[in-house]
């Protein structure tokens, strides 16, 4: 399966795509992969055992994956994106590719995103999602209240896409949610360094995964629904 055809720029000017600047840039597409991708994309997810978001690693993962990687990174897409959001030739900065399976409640506190980020995009690829809102992704006008939405949340089923550009106010997050989560996470950075230094976090943070999981587990279980962090 070629990359273009599982993203194209030219599906985002669908007429239910939502595009706003205030109180920060962000754009939420729907319908943004091809149906007949669904069961590839399904097969080919990497099956991860530890909760949260890992760096993109090829061998963990099949063909159709790495597809939709380079489709996601290549600097054509990012460019017609990041043009939606005002910011100028955002394939030229370097990107960082994480991936996620499942979550523990832990996940999902309102934060902003760092500063060496210049925009992230989210492509959610769950086949499926229960009747509540939990675990579905807000932008948010304050950084302490779960329910100040900006927009209709996102409920991360296959082909929503979203992307924001990171701002001091660019305030996200969801309602504690633990099970199945497929997500691809995309980060334009500001630096080369500031990608190493994000992967090595993102290995060692996975390694405490691996061995701690239980407690991670245990001790988001607690978290409440306006919790925030600062990143």
């Amino acid at each position: 399966m070629l990359a273009p055809t599982l993203l194209d720029p030219a599906r985002l000017d669908r007429p239910d795509t939502l595009v706003r600047d205030d109180p920060f840039p962000f754009l939420i597409a729907h319908g943004q992969l091809p149906e007949e991708a669904r069961a590839d994309l399904t097969r080919d997810f990497p099956k991860y055992s530890a909760a949260g978001f890992f760096p993109y690693d090829q061998k963990e993962c099949g063909e159709s994956i790495h597809a939709l990687v380079a489709a996601l990174t290549s600097p054509s897409f990012a460019s017609a994106v990041g043009a939606k959001l005002g910011i100028d030739n955002l394939g030229q900065y370097p990107s960082l590719v994480t991936l996620c399976r499942n979550l523990n409640k832990r996940h999902g506190t309102i934060h902003t995103d760092s500063q060496s980020k210049v925009a992230t995009a989210l492509l959610y690829l769950n086949p499926s999602w229960h009747d509540t809102s939990d675990g579905c992704l807000r932008f948010l006008a304050k950084i302490d209240d779960i329910d100040a939405a900006i927009a209709p949340e996102v409920k991360p089923l296959y082909g929503e896409f979203v992307i924001f550009k990171r701002a001091d106010n660019s305030f996200h997050g969801h309602l504690p949610y633990e099970g199945e989560r497929r997500v691809i996470q995309v980060a334009w950075l500001t630096s080369e360094e500031a990608k190493q230094r994000k992967t090595q976090r993102g290995v060692a943070s996975r390694f405490f995964k691996k061995i701690a999981g239980g407690l991670d587990r245990r001790f988001g279980a607690g978290r409440g629904r306006n919790a925030s962090h600062p990143d």
